[in-house]
């Protein structure tokens, strides 16, 4: 008879993922609880729709997303509720329950089992993860390398490298890789925190940021750009454009058999939001990226003239612009800066200040008026995908370039 020995590390951690289990099942049943239904249930019934349909799939992913990552209205989450009214949980359960709430979203290739474990590859960020189940190996039969999950996981803590599946778990076929590809793609376009969990993906990201923000201004003549709607996203198509030819120019062998959509169709199209605008502020800054700005010319035209007659319409304009969560400050420093004669009496008017000066005061202005965007650590506008995703985006092929661009005109829409 053969007697399996297990190491020191395995009983550990077999220990941590039961552990984990345990306290996973019992915050699921705080979340669910009457404390917390007037934010869950909304939650759930928006998913379900009028038909009040919604598969157990999506009902977990709901749940789980809810419990690790939700803000409550103090800013808390459901796993800060539960650590702070449990006093008997030890110091290792709080710092493993705590560490839930960074989990790892992504899509994820299975790159090999390793005894309860399989290693995965996130398509996103481009990190293996060796990943457990809390209902052990079973969790992963019928599942093999090269296929793909669609998963959240969360780290096991004092395990160095371990990782848990959290909520649910979808499984695709190897045959799948193509549109997988395609989904994981657009997931780092528009969540591109998702890929700067590596951190060289952001180095990566502000050298190809660098790259496309030359290639822009050498093709436009400037990195900013005040146009009305019709003809802002013409000329953005034709960069795209350019930018694609240069491409299959330089690398004509990896083109070769394959149908480029963004040379043959537009590539970009404005949002109903900046379509309807008079004009369109178009800024590919170096550290914010590549910005679009609703009635941009409106604005400069009140810096370029603060006495101007009808200026109301342009002063609300401007009060919007500091008012909006979703616009940065870039548009107003820029102004200010190309307008170091009238920026003061500009402001002087709108707040009603007349001791007010720029080089003073308007750096806490914005502060006040923006603390989220001084609060961030500053991250490329160009999300870099790892090479496995570029060449399974390719069709198995080399890639021919291995970037997803940020979604634009994340800003300016006041």
């Amino acid at each position: 008879m053969t007697v399996a020995i297990q190491s020191e590390d395995e009983v550990s951690l077999r220990g941590l993922i039961e552990r984990c289990a345990e306290l996973k099942g019992e915050l699921v049943e705080f979340a669910q609880s009457a404390l917390f239904d007037q934010w869950l249930t909304p939650l759930l019934l928006e998913a379900a729709g009028p038909e009040r349909q919604l598969d157990e799939t999506e009902a977990v992913r709901i749940t789980d997303h809810f419990v690790l990552r939700y803000p409550l209205p103090d800013g808390s989450t459901v796993v800060d509720r539960f650590v702070a009214g449990r006093r008997d949980l030890t110091e290792a359960d709080r710092e493993m329950l705590l560490g839930w709430r960074d989990p790892v979203e992504g899509i994820f290739e299975i790159r090999r089992k390793a005894g309860d474990a399989v290693v995965l590859l996130n398509l996103v960020d481009d990190l293996e993860y060796r990943t457990y189940s809390n209902v052990g190996r079973a969790a992963f039969r019928g599942v093999s390398k090269g296929g793909f999950l669609l998963t959240c996981l969360v780290p096991v803590h004092s395990a160095n490298g371990a990782w848990l599946v959290s909520g649910a778990m979808e499984h695709y076929p190897k045959s799948s890789a193509t549109e997988i590809a395609q989904a994981a793609v657009q997931l780092a376009a528009v969540q591109p925190e998702l890929v700067f969990r590596n951190p060289a993906k952001i180095e990566q990201g502000w050298e190809q940021m660098r790259q496309d923000r030359a290639a822009f201004i050498e093709f436009l003549g400037s990195d900013e750009l005040i146009l009305p709607p019709a003809e802002a996203e013409d000329r953005i198509n034709a960069y795209y454009r350019h930018r694609q030819e240069a491409t299959v120019a330089e690398h004509p062998d990896r083109a070769r058999g394959r149908r480029l959509p963004g040379i043959d169709l537009p590539a970009f199209e404005l949002p109903p939001h900046l379509a309807d605008s008079d004009t369109v502020g178009v800024i590919y800054d170096e550290v914010d990226g590549f910005n679009f700005y609703a009635d941009y010319g409106m604005l400069r035209d009140l810096f370029a003239d603060p006495t101007l007659p009808g200026r109301r319409r342009h002063q609300d304009l401007l009060r919007t612009y500091l008012r909006e969560d979703s616009i940065a400050p870039l548009p107003i420093l820029r102004l200010a800066a190309a307008h170091p004669e009238t920026v003061d009496a500009v402001f002087r008017k709108l707040l009603r200040k007349p001791g007010f000066t720029w080089s003073e005061h308007g750096e806490d202005l914005l502060r006040r008026r923006k603390p989220w965007y001084y609060a961030r650590e500053p991250r490329p506008g160009v999300s870099a995908i790892g090479e496995r995703l570029s060449e399974l985006a390719a069709g198995g092929r080399q890639p021919k370039f291995a970037r997803a661009r940020r979604v634009p005109g994340r800003a300016g829409h006041p």
